[in-house]
């Protein structure tokens, strides 16, 4: 079986001599691994393009056998530029991709995801400055576009609107309003232990990141107490829930 498709290189590494594997975000099957033997030299068939972050048009074909597939022809659509040379930055969009590595894309939230990471890509790349949470940010917007991010809008117990003094229960997953957060209160909880209270101001943050892609995420400065608050529910909600901490690199599995 041989197809075409849009994909986005996440990493890469050497086997043999001139031989490569490619992890790919491609835009209608998800996240796979495809091996370009002879993709260390072949200008004619990859033309220098198996980059990490660059945007290829690739040509697959499974193997006889069906066990693996062969990356038999790539062209670059896009590359970024600027982000290769500014080492923050290009961290940044690194953590970004250890995270859809960790977490994985399967082929029904393809389209979805590949068109997240390429609006964070090129906005990286492009952008004056990014958020200063921008890593955090991508976990949570990623986290939703998969349907595992919780809903910001409403109290997960009383299904009322979410406001001024809500509260994240980490271990919950979901908000609780001011009234059903006295409910911990009254049955000897301590609120704080287990979640994080948020202002209206980072419960606007919240929304929005889940809905809007990167290049349109907000980047004036927030409150540190604001700021503080929005790491703590997204950290928090991605080990407690999707099993994931960075970790000296890489996310591991906790």
């Amino acid at each position: 079986m041989e197809w075409t498709e849009q994909a986005l290189v996440i990493r890469l590494g050497a086997f043999r001599e001139t031989d490569l594997w490619v992890r790919l975000l491609c835009r209608s099957r998800g996240l796979l691994t495809v091996f370009a033997f002879g993709g260390s030299r072949s200008r004619r068939r990859f033309c220098g393009c198996l980059d990490v972050l660059n945007e290829l048009d690739c040509r697959v074909k499974s193997s006889r056998d069906g066990r693996f597939l062969n990356l038999e022809e790539a062209g670059l659509r896009h590359g970024p530029q600027r982000l290769r040379q500014d080492w923050q930055r290009m961290g940044i969009a690194v953590n970004c991709l250890r995270f859809v590595e960790a977490l994985g894309v399967a082929e029904e939230n393809a389209a979805e995801a590949y068109a997240l990471l390429q609006d964070f890509t090129r906005t990286a790349d492009e952008a004056p400055e990014l958020p200063a949470l921008s890593p955090l940010f991508f976990r949570w917007r990623l986290a939703g576009t998969l349907g595992l991010a919780p809903d910001m809008e409403h109290c997960g117990v009383c299904g009322g609107p979410a406001g001024e003094g809500s509260l994240l229960v980490v271990d919950e997953g979901r908000l609780r309003c001011r009234t059903c957060r006295a409910e911990l209160t009254a049955a000897g909880i301590v609120p704080e232990r287990y979640g994080v209270e948020l202002t209206t101001t980072a419960l606007d943050v919240l929304r929005r990141v889940q809905q809007e892609f990167p290049s349109e995420w907000r980047r004036s400065p927030l409150l540190p107490a604001d700021r503080r608050a929005c790491g703590r529910a997204i950290d928090g909600f991605v080990q407690y829930h999707l099993g994931l901490a960075w970790e000296n690199g890489y996310f591991r599995r906790v």
